[in-house]
C-alpha cells in the first residue's frame, strides 16, 4: 500500500538497525524516523503553555544530530517522512522500546483517513536526567489499520487544521 498510494516519503522498505536505533518496514507498521529540527520547552520567560493562545517563547529552536530534552522536560519535532493516508485507514503510533526503556516518551495522535503531512512528535523526558534523541534515526513505530469502508467524512473533506502541515507545526485553534 505504500508503494500504491504513495503513503509514505521518503521509503524504506526493510528496516534498518545497523548501529542506529531501527526505522524502516516492521512487521505490522513502519518506524519514522525523527528529524533535525526540534523545540524544547524551557521556563526562562515565566511562559504558560495555552493551547488556546500558544506563546512560541514558550521554547528554543534546535536544529542538529543529537538533541538533549533536559529533565522531565519534553521537546516537538517532527518526522523525516512526509504521510499520505488512505481514505479508508487511520493509524497509531506508539514509541521505540529502546527510548520507553530510557524513560523517553513519544506521543502521537492518530494520522486520520486522507490526512497527509509530517507528523509533529512529542518526546517527553519523564526522568530527573537529561536524554538524548537522535536525528534520522527511529523515534515511534506507525500502526496501520484498514477499516472494511471508508469513512463518511475524512480529515481532508473536513478541512482539518493540520493537514499538509511542514516542519514543527505548533498548536492551532
Amino acid at each position: 500500500m505504500a508503494h500504491e498510494h504513495g503513503m509514505i516519503e521518503p521509503f524504506e522498505g526493510r528496516q534498518v538497525r545497523a548501529g542506529v536505533i531501527s526505522y524502516g518496514v516492521s512487521s505490522y507498521g513502519y518506524d519514522m524516523r525523527v528529524a533535525t529540527e526540534f523545540r524544547i520547552f524551557t521556563n526562562v520567560l515565566n511562559s504558560i503553555v495555552d493551547p488556546k493562545s500558544f506563546d512560541p517563547k514558550s521554547f528554543v529552536e534546535f536544529e542538529g544530530d543529537v538533541c538533549i530534552v533536559p529533565p522531565n522536560s519534553f521537546a516537538l519535532a517532527r518526522s523525516v517522512e512526509y504521510f499520505r493516508i488512505p481514505r479508508d485507514v487511520v493509524t497509531i503510533t506508539v514509541g521505540k522500546s529502546t527510548y520507553a526503556r530510557c524513560g523517553i516518551i513519544t506521543n502521537v495522535t492518530p494520522f486520520e483517513p486522507e490526512w497527509e503531512g509530517y507528523v509533529t512528535l512529542e518526546i517527553s523526558n519523564t526522568t530527573p536526567l537529561p536524554a538524548k534523541i537522535y536525528a534520522n534515526e527511529g523515534i515511534a513505530q506507525v500502526l496501520f489499520f484498514k477499516g472494511a469502508e471508508p469513512p463518511e467524512v475524512s480529515y481532508k473533506d473536513k478541512a482539518g487544521k493540520y493537514q499538509g502541515q511542514h516542519g514543527v507545526t505548533l498548536p492551532r485553534l
